[in-house]
This record gives C-alpha cells, sequence and structure tokens, in this order.
C-alpha cells in the first residue's frame, strides 16, 4: 500500500521590484538539508545557490534566481522561511547607547519589508557628457566573488558587473560588449566625488530594512537599531 502523499499550503507575495504576485509554498525537508548542508560547508558560493534554487522551487519557477535581483530574492526567501520553520525569529541585539550590553528581541518576520528610497537611480551623471546606467545585483554576481575579497575588491567587483550601459554624447557602450579591463579602466579615471557618486547607487539601492527599539536593560536607556540585509534577519 502507497503511502499518503501530503498536501502542501501555498500563499501569496508580492515581489518589490515589479509588484508582482505570485504564489509559493513552505520549503521541504529535502529542501532544507540541501540549504543546511550549503551553510554548514561555510562556502557563501554554495549557500547562494542552495538560496537560489530553494527560491525557484518554493515559488514553482516564478522567480529565476538567476535573472532577479538579490533583493528580490532575500525578500522572498524570507517569506519562503517563516511559512517553514516559523514566524518570529530571535534576535540578540547589542545596545548602542553602551556599545556591550546584548538584549533578546522577539522579530515577527512578516513585518520585514524591502525599503526603497525615493531618490534612488540607475542612472548616473558622471560629467555633461558621460552617463553610466547600473543593474541591480544578481545571484551570480554573488557567487562569482571571490570569497577572500577585500572590501575595495567586493566594491570594484559590483561595479565591474553591475554598469549596464555607458553613455557619451550620442554613443552608447554596453557592458555585454565590453571586457572587464575595459570597466576597470574606465572606473580607473573617476575622481574621488564621480566614484562616491557610482558606490551611492549601491548604498542607496532597495534592501532589507528594519527598525527595532531597544532598552538597555542596565542603563534603561532607549535606542533604536537598523537591521539590514539577510543575514541580519535570519537569527
Amino acid at each position: 500500500m502507497a503511502l499518503p502523499k501530503l498536501n502542501t499550503p501555498t500563499y501569496e507575495l508580492e515581489l518589490p521590484s515589479t509588484a508582482q504576485k505570485i504564489k509559493y509554498r513552505p520549503f521541504l525537508v529535502k529542501e532544507q538539508k540541501i540549504l543546511m548542508m550549503a551553510q554548514d560547508s561555510g562556502e557563501d558560493q554554495q549557500i547562494a545557490e542552495a538560496m537560489g534554487s530553494l527560491v525557484s522551487s518554493c515559488t514553482f519557477g516564478k522567480v529565476d534566481a538567476e535573472t532577479s535581483p538579490m533583493f528580490d530574492l532575500e525578500y522572498v526567501f524570507l517569506k519562503i522561511r517563516g511559512k517553514s520553520v516559523g514566524e518570529t525569529v530571535q534576535l540578540s541585539l547589542i545596545c548602542p547607547d553602551d556599545g556591550k550590553t546584548t538584549v533578546a528581541v522577539d522579530l515577527k518576520l512578516d513585518d520585514i519589508e524591502v525599503q526603497m528610497l525615493d531618490n534612488h537611480t540607475n542612472e548616473i551623471n558622471i560629467s555633461e557628457s558621460v552617463k553610466v546606467f547600473f543593474r541591480y545585483p544578481l545571484l551570480n554576481d554573488m557567487k562569482s566573488m571571490d570569497k577572500d575579497s577585500t572590501d575595495i575588491q567586493k566594491v570594484f567587483h559590483f561595479l565591474v558587473n553591475c554598469m549596464h550601459e555607458i553613455h557619451y554624447d550620442d554613443d552608447v557602450y554596453r557592458r555585454i560588449d565590453l571586457k572587464d579591463k575595459e570597466i576597470e579602466d574606465f572606473i580607473d579615471q573617476f575622481t574621488g566625488e564621480q566614484f562616491e557618486m557610482v558606490t551611492n547607487f549601491f548604498n542607496s539601492m532597495p534592501k532589507l530594512r528594519h527598525t527595532i527599539e531597544v532598552t538597555n536593560p542596565k542603563t534603561k536607556v532607549k535606542s533604536e537599531v537598523v537591521l539590514e540585509g539577510l543575514e541580519s534577519f535570519l537569527g
């Protein structure tokens, strides 16, 4: 006699980047095992690949892990995680007023949203005649990064990979037609002010963000702690 097949519930969410509504389901034990094995490996590339595969499966292929912005993937993963292992996660946060006292906080994952700034744009005016257009980082950008990269190497990695087009007067140079070295040489010409302008695209791009008020049990001082990025919400 065959064992019964279990029905898996489905839910609905709205993708931050497009406002498209999609169905999703909790992850299954077989998928959780793959994710846990990746986490145990400590390899960022393996973890990213496992997360992307899980998101694609749990959204019935509606979210393409290879072409979706990372903030979409992280948001969807958080929603899936909430329906799979619990809507609340306990975090240990450091009180900002003394920088050492920790407090335990229960956070509802449903409260976490992707924050989008009104003045954010992917079009950067480098000069009167030069504009650059960026795309958002993808999973492949994370997977292709050297795990031993320094912070400045990571910045250049994303600048080179995510620069979509360069407009010079009426000429358009597409990233797909350019070599990495050509992009690197182009960036090396930037002044400090111009470099800050392009890096601000990444600093201000949509991201998981949530503000929590904590009270220091020793000093009784109330402070706000800002959490950003997927890792901040996983406990």
